[in-house]
């Protein structure tokens, strides 16, 4: 009681600071997530090249930071709210319609935390690993965290482009410099597979950027062009079902009827290449083997889900009619991933490659949920993309810290050496069962859920069939290859194996938490994923039989751009559709919390915006 009495003047004086600090914070919550990688590498490059461990410790603190604000950002988010919470919009290239918008669901701020979480991860992992060109590295670590969160949250095709290409650059240099033997090889493959998709979908953008608005009015904003396609989405969508309206269709429908499905193939193979589906893989093992750990777990973990991603959010809601016709064709490729690539790790006899195959498998669930457009289904394919990143980012992980001891990668190298790393052992068994989907762990919840939307859905019931029988061959690799390198008879350099320390215990552990935690309650988790998943299922059925939702329903409320006035005073924008704008001062720029909006409200000018 004393020291409040004693502090009570100063606790008055600067609560109402403290409290603005924090409104300031949550209002760019988003801009801060994507931003402040960034500013650490602007620290670091002011830093010498010889302060390796000065250079180590400022990349921990930038990614710790960017998790601190990444949890912020997703328990701030409201299930209950808008779609799209903690909005900011400013004009950008204002002549061509390009805009600085930035917003997440709930699936973007799910996939940021588990960016965030493995950033400080993948700093631990590389600490003792990578000695030459310190510096580099690290700056490419945060570049590369930048732009994957800022695809994550882009609400503007142009602006997702950015930061999609900008991932390709620190990868690339990443696999390329602190590759092995053959990173050279693999660093190119992995470029020009990625490069080759990425401008067929900016060919995509630029059709649709035409196509769907007339000219003074184009804008390369998401639900912009997403809510200017609707009423044609539903016109093809008829003109496909019956063939009797077809002579009626509206302009914008026409264009739809004959460019839709090519942009969709071109949107399509962009994100199939990143995911990867079979049959655009082949990059992927090669990525694998010959990058450093880190390489390893970014890859993995982070931004394999961005072909998921661009399917969730842009190739299937933008065209769902091609979506349909071509459904059956992908979730064929789905299944034929997931049972190739669990027989290619049948056969492999490097460990790191055999992890590799496995997310082509374990991916093709996440495309499989996804094509059954059901609510089963996606909940159980956007669970699987954090699943994925845990799971296999937590093997990647591991194997990394036992090459750092022995640098061979074949399993018959390998033998009884649970004997002496007893503490490893367990992590990676426990990492094990996630990924094969033991009750109880992370991956379970996912592929059940892929499962029954799958035999749910209007899909063959041979392709659920398929796909469960192929749950069989995950223990099958796995366990072979658990039981070939961690037991058995101890020989060699495997006898001066030593178990894992502090550090690279601290670092494995989070990821096994979570694993359990997913898997033991996933309630949380599924709550905030909930309202995407449900306008993902709705939007992917527009215009399919026996479909009626109204189309004000579908439309994606956003943040209009600001307007300057004559008074210097802006107009903040309201949701379209809403009620009359709010005059408020300022600089001409927007930014809306999810947690201050609980719904899409009518702007009050009675009342100020939280």
């Amino acid at each position: 009681m004393s020291f409040l009495q004693t502090h009570l003047v100063n606790l008055v004086v600067f609560a109402p600071l403290v409290f603005a600090v924090i409104i300031a914070v949550q209002t760019h919550l988003v801009n801060l997530v994507v931003f402040a990688p960034l500013v650490f590498a602007v620290i670091i490059a002011a830093l010498p090249q010889s302060e390796k461990q000065q250079i180590r410790v400022a990349t921990l603190l930038g990614m710790t930071l960017t998790l601190v604000l990444a949890l912020w950002l997703y328990l701030a988010f409201e299930p209950g709210g808008p779609e799209f919470q903690f909005e900011y919009r400013t004009r950008w290239i204002p002549s061509l319609g390009i805009s600085f918008h930035t917003g997440v669901d709930g699936l973007a701020a799910s996939l940021i935390l588990l960016t965030g979480l493995l950033g400080p991860l993948v700093v631990l992992a590389s600490w003792s690993f990578i000695e030459e060109r310190v510096k580099e590295f690290h700056l490419a670590l945060l570049v590369l965290q930048m732009a994957m969160v800022g695809a994550f949250a882009s609400l503007d095709l142009i602006l997702f482009y950015v930061f999609w290409e900008a991932m390709l650059i620190p990868m690339y240099f990443i696999i390329g410099i602190w590759g092995s033997e053959e990173r050279v090889m693999a660093a190119v493959k992995f470029f020009l597979f990625t490069l080759v998709g990425s401008l067929l979908m900016l060919l995509a953008i630029l059709a649709i950027y035409f196509i769907s608005q007339p000219a003074g009015a184009r804008s390369f904003d998401h639900a912009q062009i997403y809510n200017s396609l609707l009423s044609a989405t539903r016109e093809v969508s008829a003109c496909a079902r019956t063939g009797t309206i077809c002579s009626t269709l509206s302009p914008l429908a026409q264009s739809l009827w004959t460019y839709g499905p090519w942009m969709f193939f071109a949107f399509a193979l962009a994100f199939a290449v990143k995911v990867p589906m079979f049959p655009v893989h082949t990059w992927l093992p090669d990525a694998h083997v010959q990058a450093p750990a880190a390489g390893s777990i970014v890859l993995a973990g982070v931004m394999l889900k961005m072909g998921t991603f661009g399917f969730w959010r842009y190739a299937i809601p933008l065209f769902p009619v091609a979506t349909r016709d071509l459904r059956p064709v992908l979730a064929a490729l789905s299944i034929i991933g997931i049972v190739y690539g669990a027989l290619m790790c049948l056969a492999q006899r490097d460990v790191k490659r055999l992890i590799a195959y496995s997310s082509v498998s374990h991916l093709g669930f996440c495309m499989l949920g996804m094509l059954a457009i059901t609510e089963e289904g996606a909940a159980g394919s956007a669970y699987q993309m954090l699943n994925h990143g845990i799971s296999t980012g937590a093997l990647f992980l591991l194997f990394g810290m036992l090459y750092e001891r022995r640098h061979v990668r074949l399993i018959a190298e390998y033998g009884g050496i649970a004997k002496v790393m007893p503490v490893f052992s367990a992590l990676f068994l426990i990492i094990t069962f996630s990924s094969i989907a033991v009750p109880g762990t992370n991956g379970f919840v996912g592929e059940f859920l892929v499962l029954l939307g799958t035999f749910r859905s209007a899909l063959p019931l041979a392709f659920g069939v398929l796909a469960a029988l192929a749950v069989i061959l995950s223990p099958a690799y796995m366990l072979w290859m658990v039981q070939r390198v961690f037991f058995g008879q101890l020989q060699g350099e495997n006898r001066q194996l030593r178990d894992l320390g502090f550090r690279e215990i601290g670092t494995a552990l989070p990821l096994v938490v979570v694993a359990i935690l997913m898997g033991m309650m996933p309630q949380p988790f599924l709550n905030r994923l909930a309202p995407s998943v449900k306008l993902f299922v709705a939007r992917a059925s527009l215009g399919s039989s026996g479909e009626h939702a109204k189309l004000g329903d579908l439309e994606m409320k956003v943040l209009d751009l600001p307007a300057q006035t004559g008074l210097g005073l802006r107009l903040e924008g309201t949701d379209r559709g809403s009620g009359p704008p709010a005059l408020t001062g300022g600089p001409a720029q927007l930014a809306r919390s999810g947690a201050a909006e609980k719904s899409i409200p009518q702007a009050n000018p009675s009342e100020p915006r939280r």
